[in-house]
């Protein structure tokens, strides 16, 4: 595998920062650029790197744009001879690669890429140096690639600590509209009926439609080149979804016609209860931890005062006690000053740390 010494990341948002916090934290060179200046300032300030300056030549160049303008990037990268090898960061592959075929790149030093990892929110502010740990990141190599362009993304995927995945392009894009794209969209369907809510409708959210929603804070301009670049394989989800949508829909109004016999109202609830039974086990089929097989944890959920740091004590306890915390999920009780943490951990280990929350004062629900 090529060692990376030098890295050029042109554009520092949430993700080309957070690569180039990866890469600072191994010592790596990381020059940073973007049209912005504002954004390089800031990505400099928190660590990310020095400016680049035209006609320093770096190992590798990470393009953090857009996906409709990677190719021209790329372009005009190569005319300067800005870096041995190029990739990029966006999540759609087949366009971008089109694209750079298209203006005469040159496809031997380009390897397509996309680390699966983001956050809500944007821009350099946001980033983190642990963004891609444990994270899949596709990198989708054509015929004409050099094995040196491989070898050196490689070298940069595992500094950022994140799983190489090779895939085609094509089925690359395919697979995010599924697991990424569409779901997005359908998101921010769900809380679009919100923007038209009343507020008293509001004030009974509980934690089950912000965990449906949460992805649709996402920057709608940013999310419009996303889709724009994939759109077929998202639309062909979005259809599916919409079927079954519209399906459940008429199923339930069916349920509720009092009119019609007691036997076609069961049915209609029976499809539905088979719509939700595919959903569980749709859920069930995504990866758990380090990407192994999805696991059942047993949940100790427990009050939390809203004060620096309660979490802390928690976490601390469960060391004590020899528990490992498998994940966390926080949910705020609305006017008071006060939430529930949900401490997901393996089965056994529930009991042990209820009994250790307890004896400290905690209150579990």
């Amino acid at each position: 595998m090529s060692v990376v010494e030098s890295v050029l990341v042109v554009g520092t948002g949430l993700i080309g920062t957070s690569v180039a916090l990866a890469l600072r934290e191994h010592d790596v060179t990381v020059y940073l650029a973007d049209k912005n200046p504002g954004a390089v300032r800031l990505a400099r300030e928190l660590g990310a790197g020095t400016e680049w300056e035209p006609g320093v030549r770096a190992d590798l160049a990470v393009i953090s744009v857009p996906p409709q303008v990677v190719a021209e990037q790329l372009k005009e990268l190569q005319d300067q001879g800005a870096a041995r090898f190029y990739t990029d960061v966006a999540s759609v592959k087949a366009v971008p690669l089109a694209d750079a075929v298209r203006l005469g790149c040159d496809v031997r030093s380009y390897v397509a890429g996309h680390p699966l990892a983001g956050r809500e929110r944007s821009g350099p502010a946001a980033a983190r140096a642990d963004l891609f740990l444990g994270r899949p990141w596709a990198y989708c190599p054509i015929e004409e690639t050099s094995p040196e362009a491989v070898e050196t993304l490689l070298g940069l995927i595992k500094l950022c600590g994140g799983e190489a995945v090779r895939v085609a392009a094509e089925e690359h894009d395919r697979a995010v509209a599924v697991v990424s794209h569409a779901p997005h969209v359908t998101a921010a369907a769900v809380a679009a009926r919100l923007a038209e809510a009343p507020e008293r409708a509001l004030g009974l959210a509980g934690q089950g439609v912000r965990d449906v929603t949460r992805i649709a804070a996402g920057d709608p301009a940013l999310w419009t080149g996303i889709l724009s670049g994939n759109a077929l394989p998202v639309a062909e989800v979005l259809e599916a979804v919409a079927e079954d949508l519209k399906a459940a829909a008429s199923a339930l109004r069916r349920s509720a016609a009092d009119e019609d016999p007691a036997a076609d109202r069961e049915a209609a609830m029976d499809w539905v209860t088979g719509l939700l039974d595919r959903g569980v086990t749709g859920t069930g089929r995504i990866p758990g931890k380090h990407g192994g097989p999805a696991r059942t944890y047993a949940a100790v959920t427990v009050l939390v005062g809203d004060r620096p740091g309660e979490l802390a004590k928690l976490f601390q306890i469960a060391e004590d006690a020899g528990v490992n915390i498998e994940d966390v999920r926080l949910e705020h009780a609305p006017g008071l000053p006060l939430g529930a943490a949900e401490l997901s951990v393996q089965p056994p280990a529930a009991a042990t740390l209820a009994e250790a929350l307890r004896r400290h004062g905690w209150h579990l629900r």
